[in-house]
């Protein structure tokens, strides 16, 4: 349970912060990059969930929230030896999730731009929040040789997120497609 009674703490003035272990890291650290993204995509899922994004769509965004609250304090723990608390399990929901909502969907013909409903617009910018997120995840598992789950995760869901803006356009009827210029 956390316990916060007062915001700040005038230890970031310095330009570094506290950890999960109590170590102070410069806020330059690559860890902090990597879950101030996470911390970034799980506030622009809020923004989705402002949204007319139906059920069990909805429920599914909730979850992925508190998904993404663990992969972030993985990311805040110095031992790099600890387990993912994001595992293969929670992959595999993603997965089973996609699998779901791609039922509803047409099979893609041309390349689509982000864009339709309020609600779908704002599923593919989480996508690139998440797909960002991700760059940064890897960044720390190359230097620190820490557990790949948390990228794969945020890889799948990236995926989840570009087919959920689908059906939220209509079940695709509402997709902006790229159409090039030359074409």
């Amino acid at each position: 349970m956390v316990f916060l009674n007062r915001i700040y703490t005038r230890f970031g003035d310095g330009g570094e912060t506290i950890m999960a272990d109590g170590s102070l890291v410069p806020k330059t650290d690559i860890r902090l990059a990597a879950f101030g993204s996470v911390d970034e995509l799980n506030a622009v899922l809020g923004i989705c969930l402002t949204t007319d994004i139906p059920e069990p769509y909805r429920n599914w965004i909730e979850r992925v929230q508190r998904d993404l609250f663990e992969l972030g304090a993985d990311l805040c723990r110095p031992s790099p030896a600890e387990p993912s608390r994001v595992g293969p399990e929670t992959v595999q929901r993603l997965e089973e999730w996609i699998d779901e909502a791609n039922e509803r969907l047409e099979p893609l013909s041309n390349f689509i731009l982000p864009g339709g409903t309020p609600a779908a617009a704002h599923l593919h910018h989480a996508r690139t929040v998440c797909r960002r997120a991700e760059l940064a995840v890897w960044q720390v598992i190359e230097q620190e040789s820490r557990s790949q789950q948390p990228a794969v995760y945020l890889n799948r869901l990236s995926d989840l997120l570009f087919v959920l803006a689908r059906v939220c356009n209509d079940e695709g009827r509402k997709d902006v497609p790229w159409i090039p210029e030359n074409a």
